[in-house]
């Protein structure tokens, strides 16, 4: 006699516990990351083929438009960056509100020489963001404004790093006096950063 097969079933599986999990995760992530922020002006940098990740912590960076206004953007630990303004204000006989510092340690990047960064300070964020600077912070062969606040942030801490971020319209000339500034401090190490393109 014929054996009976078994009528077969189909397999439930409850996607109850993986769609939670799913969620836990996604909130996780969205949670935790970090947003990119904002450049100050639009900055297109030269290419390269280079494959080196810039270091995430610790970084300092320089922003260089292609009108070669300079931007300074210290580390983003607010208690070293207000250290790095009371150098500043000792080295150009100046005082800072707390208000001034706790507004320093906010903005995203300075573009403006010593003598006009205490009335930056006092705008609003929102008209903070919007100003443009005309000048930047200065950089030539009498004026190197831009070297001390590297200076003055490596005293606060020697393992920082620099990363220079220049247009690939910048004229040399302008680069040229950073490069030279940096050199007569010592300080030899840097990053360049370039957008990627493909290998040949």
């Amino acid at each position: 006699m014929a054996r009976i097969k078994p009528k077969r079933h189909g397999v439930v599986t409850d996607m109850t516990a993986m769609c939670d999990v799913a969620f836990l995760l996604l909130t996780f992530f969205i949670l935790t990351t970090q947003f990119k922020k904002p450049d100050v002006e639009q900055i297109k940098p030269p290419s390269s083929i280079s494959e080196k990740l810039l270091p995430d912590a610790s970084l300092m960076t320089i922003n260089v438009t292609p009108n070669g206004v300079f931007y300074f953007q210290p580390v983003d630990n607010a208690a070293e960056r207000v250290q790095v303004l009371d150098n500043m204000g000792k080295k150009y006989g100046m005082s800072f509100s707390q208000p001034e510092k706790v507004a320093f340690s906010r903005v995203q990047a300075i573009g403006v020489p010593m003598s006009q960064l205490k009335s930056y300070l006092n705008l609003s964020e929102d008209k903070q963001k919007e100003f443009k600077a005309k000048e930047g912070i200065p950089m030539d062969s009498t004026n190197k404004q831009l070297i001390d606040w590297v200076q003055q942030s490596l005293a606060v801490n020697p393992n920082y790093k620099l990363a220079i971020k220049g247009d690939v319209t910048t004229k040399y000339p302008k680069v040229k006096s950073l490069f030279e500034g940096l050199r007569d401090i010592d300080f030899l190490k840097f990053w360049l950063i370039t957008s990627q393109e493909g290998k040949p």
